[in-house]
């Protein structure tokens, strides 16, 4: 077997004429996002789309993980309105500065000078997760009129790194 093509005939796979296969494979990338304030909201549906693009492969499973623990990943609406009472409902359920026992940096070892007061934005990335999974067929991600794969910055404005996974 000297290509992709006759490998696949031989596993009884067929490969479409644009060279996009069947066979699962699996593409690992990390994208970086700079976001632009304490709390934000962040599409990265593009990007993942683009990803699969890249990767040809027609049906699977997208995994998308911040590497974060001030960061969440969603998968909701972009719509500015419902942002706007999602910011505000994370600041009701964890306000910043009540006494957390995280925001006591006297107390820790082995920190920066830098180092932010943000238990809440640990606690509010707790509420969301840190985590999406997002079927894909066609070569296209399966999500609803209204969906879009969210990074939400809970500790910014700062650059951020999230792992997507395609297979």
């Amino acid at each position: 077997m000297t290509n992709l093509k006759e490998t696949l005939q031989f596993l009884g796979k067929t490969c479409y004429e644009d060279k996009r296969c069947p066979l699962q494979t699996m593409l690992t990338e990390t994208i970086c996002v700079q976001t632009s304030s304490s709390i934000s909201f962040h599409s990265i549906t593009e990007r993942i789309q683009s990803l699969i693009d890249t990767s040809q492969q027609l049906e699977g499973v997208v995994c998308a993980s911040g590497k974060h623990t001030t960061t969440a990943l969603i998968i909701n609406e972009m719509e500015e309105r419902l942002l706007i009472d999602l910011k505000k409902w994370l600041e009701e359920l964890a306000p910043p500065l009540q006494g957390y026992k995280h925001d006591d940096l006297h107390l820790r070892e082995n920190i920066t000078e830098d180092e932010p007061k943000n238990a809440h934005s640990h606690m509010q990335a707790l509420l969301l997760g840190n985590s999406i999974s997002i079927p894909f067929k066609g070569g296209v991600l399966q999500l609803g009129k209204y969906q879009d794969a969210i990074l939400v910055e809970l500790d910014g404005p700062r650059e951020r790194d999230v792992v997507i996974s395609i297979q």
